[in-house]
């Protein structure tokens, strides 16, 4: 929608009205009132103020009258809006009247006349030239034109005595008046002789730049005579085209009565301004004379004022040319509305009360009028009562009244004569209160005793009017008090703890027998034995009391501690964090745009849909934030803490004023049964004010999203693990940091404390966290400045290394193995812990042990001393037991296969050695006890009671001669015992028992038999003796063995004494022959 506007470079002038009346005025006297000539076109020109009878001529100079623009227009109306419009912008001071333009009416119906004959109407003007002609004059005329800037005054004559030839110019008023601006005229009424006056004036106008065609306007004069119309024009059909000359002029009329008498008062209305009732108010009139005798006044005063204005003195003389003063006595009453009538309006409490003076042979009274406005002086206190209730005399009471002025003047007032235990606030109730003000009093009531009061506030105005307050309360003296009953936090950082303390007293010192009575509540007496207590915090605040109840015993106090820890509302963290999230999905959505825009800018159609389906796509990925909010947004989630953080640094301060009330009631509350509650008393209430000022920190955490909890996670127990926290000091001046104590055998510590951080720098703290055990630990870390704290929350979980063996009982035995070969088995470690585990496998016999040197040999100490787990080792230097991997890392819940290489190079029966597993290089987690025996041949029998030591000979082992193999054979020994425990004579004794392993070794060589066959000779002698041997032949398959059992049952001609030795050989045939002496010995030895 748009609106064109017209702009018409040409001259558009009005004057504001048409008629001044000037009303009656006294002869001498001067009256002065001011016409305004406006412009509303865009183009400046000249004017002339002349009298309507004033005729004119044309001049040689080039000039042009010129009509107003709104005859280019045919709609009036939008003329009257604009010309209404910027009038009123332009003319400053001047009278309210409508804009009026006589000549525009005339004017366009001029034009409608002109249409219908077929002649063009010219609306810009014509160019013309005037020659002013006044008639001749005598005296002087009571209407004149005064100077306002660029406009002289000038005295314009009147009358017939001779008459000037045109050609002579008059004493004419005239200026320039410029686009879009206002002139005002002053016009000066100076009755000389009584009777009714009136002039006509009429402004005349020329345009130098008025275009013109063909010849000058000189050719073409244009002149105006008494007999043009007023607000008219007069085209001139000499010469000049009829479409060029068309010329307007402004007409306005001034008139005036005169009149005269010999006495007047030279200020007509007395103006008392605003007055109250029943004060007194005085004022001086005038009365002047141009008689020149002495002459009686008489002041008289309305009927229906007379109680309430007077005139002083009522009667007097006035002489010759002089004046007189009269003294003017003003005493409203409050009857003064119903009095005064007419003359007073009670809505607006406007007087207008009509004076008269009458003067001796003179037929018409000289009047004036009193004006005033009467206001009252009444204050009203709002409510007339104040009851404050019970209150303590450790408190104070506040509450609100309001004051009124009901007056239209201004007015002082104070509260005098107050009580030591009331206080008015502000300025102690003394103060200046605006005409039709209400203003918001506090009064304070602090009682001094348990007493009920009764009492009457007086405020007092400035002329000594008196308004009162009724109040009264009753006054408390609880059984507890308050250390302190205010508490001023200093300003504290979001999310920094102040604390204060105070003390819960109670005053009685008996127990039993209390002291003489103490009015507790009016005048009730004081309860006996203990007093219990109970805070009642606001919900959802920032502020903790501990302990919120308790009881304290007559004479004794109890500690209280007040915490004050401002935090930001969840709620506007949810928020902060929700816009967070559907701009970083709108950041999305529109990177997924832009590359599909890419990659399909040359196919046009799948273009076109894609811009039709953008909507939507938008629509679903910003409602995606929304979802998530509800399901993932919780107080640990990133996104919470990330807006947690931004909303931290940019927090303005806030400050919160919290009066937390402290219930008392008789009793203790450790006798209480169950959940019954306590009676407290509402009377007995003691409040407790907090000042709680937040402020944003001066230190903040940069790093990891502002979040100022440093969690380690898991770290295995034994190591350590370290982390970074940035921190920026964010006040306008340098800090001196401090830090708390941590726990100096807890797991963390603090590597690098910094001393110093100046105004906007960013340092990093390095926190370290090795776990001795597995469990979770947590300590706070305070970083102190003067301006406040910030604590950081160290976080981290100990995890033991747990692992698992598959070897039950920490020993492998390897076998039997041929001197020469090797032999495998193998084992799992498992890893059931959450991290990670680096591991290494030790030999004992490849350790170097520093207290091995200064041991004695193990063949020398006692069997009890033998702690040696490593045996018999190869010739050959090599050891015997060899282990894959010896390092590596086993990953959370995997499993690790290890082989162990069995690598005898001789025969014997105690090789060993033993086997740590290592985590992390540090903690030995699993030790195995390796062990194995090594034959020649493939067979091998194992079991019966051992003969030799574990541990070889030092002498030289004689050398091996073949020819003398089977001479040098000899029968190798195997000592069998048994014992048969007798438990009672009647109850019968299980046998005695023991076992033989007959084994076969697989091998890798070639052998012509592929199992060993045994034989134990003597059977029957044997159980003869009470032996019972299963099997005592049979034969057993490469890697296998054979048990042999051996049970002993004692013969009917046993000697208990003497044990029984049997002895029997056990044959075992493979790639050799080989022959055991078996000796039995058993014998009977009696139970436990």
């Amino acid at each position: 929608m748009s609106c064109e506007v017209l702009v018409t470079f040409k001259p558009m002038l009005s004057l504001d009205k048409e008629l001044i009346d000037f009303g009656s005025h006294v002869v001498g006297e001067t009256a002065s009132r001011t016409v305004t000539l406006t412009n509303l076109g865009g183009l400046g020109t000249r004017f002339r103020f002349l009298l309507a009878s004033e005729c004119c001529e044309t001049d040689t100079s080039p000039s042009a009258l010129n009509t107003s623009s709104s005859f280019t227009y045919e709609d009036k109306g939008f003329y009257d809006k604009i010309a209404t419009s910027f009038s009123e912008q332009l003319m400053e001071g001047s009278e309210s009247s409508p804009t009026d333009v006589p000549s525009q009416k005339e004017s366009g119906k001029l034009d409608v006349k002109e249409q219908e004959e077929g002649r063009p109407v010219e609306s810009e003007g014509v160019a013309l030239t005037t020659i002013v002609t006044v008639p001749p004059n005598e005296g002087q005329t009571e209407f004149s034109l005064g100077e306002d800037r660029a406009i002289r005054r000038a005295s314009v004559h009147t009358g017939a005595a001779t008459t000037r030839p045109c050609s002579e110019p008059a004493v004419i008023t005239e200026g320039e008046i410029g686009p879009f601006s206002s002139i005002k005229v002053p016009v000066i009424f100076t009755p000389i002789v009584p009777g009714a006056l009136s002039t006509r004036f009429k402004v005349v106008f020329k345009n130098q730049q008025c275009p013109t065609t063909g010849a000058s306007c000189a050719d073409h004069p244009v002149c105006f005579t008494d007999t043009c119309p007023p607000a008219s024009y007069v085209t001139c059909h000499r010469m000049c085209p009829p479409a060029r000359l068309v010329l307007i002029q402004l007409h306005f009329k001034v008139v005036g009565i005169a009149i005269d008498v010999p006495v007047w008062v030279p200020k007509p209305n007395v103006d008392l301004k605003i007055c109250m009732y029943d004060r007194l108010y005085q004022d001086s009139i005038l009365v002047h004379t141009r008689s020149k005798a002495a002459l009686r006044l008489n002041f008289e005063v309305c009927k229906e004022l007379q109680g309430h204005l007077e005139l002083l003195p009522k009667t007097g003389y006035i002489q010759a040319l002089s004046s007189y003063s009269v003294q003017l006595k003003f005493l409203p009453r409050r009857s003064l509305p119903e009095d005064a009538g007419k003359y007073f309006d009670k809505e607006s409490r406007v007087l207008e009360a009509p004076m008269t003076i009458r003067v001796a042979d003179q037929i018409k009274p000289v009047g004036f009028t009193v004006h005033a406005i009467v206001t009252t002086s009444d204050l009203e206190l709002s409510p007339s009562g104040v009851d404050f209730g019970y209150c303590t005399i450790y408190e104070a009471i506040r509450t609100q009244v309001s004051l009124y002025n009901h007056s239209l003047l201004p007015q002082e007032f104070g509260f005098v004569g107050l009580p030591k235990f009331v206080d008015i606030q502000p300025n102690d109730g003394f103060g200046t209160i605006l005409p039709l003000e209400t203003l918001q009093l506090d009064v304070i009531f602090q009682p001094t005793k348990a007493k009920e009061y009764n009492f009457e506030l007086v405020c007092k105005s400035e002329i000594n009017r008196c308004f009162k307050l009724t109040c009264r309360a009753v006054g408390v003296h609880p059984p507890l008090e308050l250390s302190h009953y205010q508490v001023k936090f200093a300003a504290t950082s979001l999310y920094d703890t102040s604390v204060a303390t105070l003390y819960v007293i109670n005053s009685r010192l008996s127990k039993n027998s209390p002291t003489p009575s103490v009015p507790r509540i009016g005048l009730e007496d004081a309860s006996q034995g203990p007093t219990s207590f109970e805070f009642l915090l606001p919900p959802d605040s920032p502020i903790t009391i501990s302990p919120s109840v308790g009881t304290v015993w007559p004479g004794k106090r109890c500690l209280v501690r007040v915490a004050f820890r401002p935090v930001l509302p969840s709620e506007l963290i949810h928020q902060e964090a929700l816009q967070a999230l559907t701009k970083e999905a709108e950041a999305k959505s529109s990177q997924q745009d832009m590359a599909t825009q890419r990659k399909d800018q040359r196919r046009q159609s799948f273009s076109t849909l894609r811009l039709q389906n953008r909507d939507r796509l938008f629509q679903a990925s910003a409602s995606q934030p929304l979802e998530l909010q509800k399901e993932d947004l919780t107080s640990s989630s990133q996104e919470y803490q990330a807006a947690q953080a931004a909303l931290t640094r940019s927090f303005q301060g806030k400050f919160n004023k919290f009066v937390v009330p402290c219930v008392v009631a008789s009793g203790d509350t450790k006798g209480r049964k169950g959940t019954e509650p306590l009676s407290f008393s509402p009377h007995n209430t003691v409040y407790l004010e907090l000042w709680c000022p937040a402020v944003a920190p001066s230190i903040v955490v940069t790093s990891d999203k502002g979040k100022t909890i440093a969690d380690f996670g898991d770290i295995a127990v034994g190591h350590h693990g370290v982390k970074k926290v940035s921190i920026q000091n964010i006040s306008p001046e340098g800090l001196d940091l401090e830090y708390s104590v941590l726990n100096p055998n807890g797991p963390f510590v603090l590597l690098n404390p910094i001393s110093k951080l100046a105004s906007g720098e960013t340092r990093i703290l390095k926190l370290s966290f090795s776990p001795r055990e597995s469990v979770l630990a947590q300590e706070m870390l305070d970083v102190i400045t003067k301006r406040g704290t910030l604590s950081l929350a160290l976080v981290g979980t100990g995890v033991a290394s747990v692992t698992t063996c598959s070897i039950e009982g920490g020993v492998l035995n390897m076998g039997y193995a041929i001197a020469g070969e090797s032999t495998s088995a193998g084992f799992k470690l498992q890893n059931n812990s959450p991290l990670p585990i680096k591991f290494s496998v030790q030999l004992d016999s490849l350790s170097t042990r520093s207290g091995d040197q200064h041991r004695l040999p193990q063949f020398l100490a006692s069997p009890a001393q033998r702690t040696e787990v490593v045996g018999t080792q190869n010739y050959s230097g090599q050891s015997v037991f060899s282990v894959v991997p010896v390092e590596g890392v086993m990953e959370p819940g995997r499993a690790q296969d290890f082989t162990v290489t069995f690598s005898p190079d001789h025969e014997s029966l105690y090789f060993s050695d033993r086997l740590q597993v290592m985590l992390f290089e540090k903690k030995i987690s699993h030790q195995i006890l390796l062990k194995g025996a090594a034959c020649k041949h493939t067979m091998f029998v194992e079991g019966g009671d051992p003969l030799d030591v574990p541990v070889e000979s030092l002498t030289v082992m004689p050398a091996f001669d073949p020819q003398r193999g089977e001479e040098a054979e000899e029968l190798k020994p195997i000592l069998v015992t048994l014992d048969y425990v007798q438990l009672g004579t009647d109850t019968p004794a299980p046998p005695a028992t023991r076992e033989l392993q007959v084994g076969c070794i697989r091998t890798t060589q070639l052998s012509p038999k592929k199992t060993v066959e045994f034989s134990l000779d003597g059977i029957a002698s044997l159980q003869h003796k009470g032996f019972t041997i299963e099997p005592s032949k049979g034969f057993v398959e490469r890697g296998q063995t054979k048990t042999i059992s051996i049970s002993w049952m004692p013969p009917i001609d046993f000697d208990p004494d003497h044990p029984l030795m049997v002895s029997a050989l056990l044959q075992l045939r493979g790639d050799v022959k080989e022959t055991y002496k078996v000796l039995f010995v058993a014998q009977v030895v009696t139970g436990p």
